[in-house]
Parts: C-alpha cells; sequence; structure tokens
C-alpha cells in the first residue's frame, strides 16, 4: 500500500493527513518532499496525522526525527497525532514519545502551538460548593 498524503491548515499550522505505510522508499521521499516545501515555504507549525498509517519503519522514524529539529531550528515545531501500538515496535514507539509532543486528538495537538491557551477546569465540587454559597 502507498502512502497518501493530504495537506490542510487549521489556525494557520499545517496538518498533514498520512495514510498508508511510512517506510523506506518512495513513501519516505514523498514526506520528506512534502515537509521540505512546507519549510521553504516559511510554514514552522506542523501536526503529522498518523491516525490512518498502517506500519511506521525506522527510516520513517529518523525522518520524523530529522524534521522534527529542522521545524524547531526554523522556529516552529512538529507534533505527532494518533501514534498507536500498531505503527511501530514498541521500542520505536518509546523513542517517539521521549523524542516528539505526541496527541491523541487534534484539538489538543493544534492547542499545543498556543502555550496561553489553557483548558477551562470544571470541578463538580467547586459548583455545589459555590451553589450552596449562592443560597
Amino acid at each position: 500500500m502507498r502512502l497518501d498524503i493530504g495537506q490542510r491548515q487549521k489556525q494557520g499550522i499545517a496538518i498533514i493527513d498520512l495514510r498508508g505505510r511510512l517506510v523506506l522508499g518512495e513513501e519516505d521521499s514523498a514526506l520528506r518532499q512534502d515537509l521540505n516545501s512546507l519549510l521553504d515555504s516559511g510554514h514552522n507549525r506542523v501536526i503529522l496525522n498518523l491516525r490512518d498509517v498502517s506500519d511506521v519503519d525506522s527510516a520513517a522514524l529518523g525522518t520524523m526525527a530529522v524534521f522534527a529539529v529542522r521545524f524547531q531550528e526554523a522556529g516552529g515545531k512538529m507534533v505527532l497525532l494518533d501514534l498507536t501500538k500498531g505503527h511501530a515496535r514498541l521500542s520505536d514507539l518509546l523513542r517517539l514519545n521521549a523524542a516528539f509532543e505526541t496527541y491523541d486528538d487534534e484539538v489538543t495537538a493544534v492547542n499545543s502551538f498556543f502555550p496561553e491557551r489553557t483548558i477551562p477546569r470544571y470541578d463538580i465540587l467547586d459548583f455545589v460548593e459555590e451553589q450552596e454559597r449562592k443560597r
């Protein structure tokens, strides 16, 4: 299965949707080319969406690591979305989790580019206590 690469924008962040196998060869080269194009055009904030990726090999891990550094050097960052156990061996996953910011949902991944955003905290106990005070 070849690798299909789609690209979209959300709040100024490039989201690269990948589908298929991310392995050495044409697939890895295509990803490198897309990521280079983003850097060349001044986009330095990227989310790699791995939801529909069936396999990731060590060459792809290397590509992701190299570009994570390149995006950081360009003043931005690259994060991974929907990294699962099915993508790579456990040892590779542990290295990915240590080397990259990884997120399970797109909203949280996008918000990671905006450190000033905080997720509102809702505590039911605080709510009940506040209602009691109002009485």
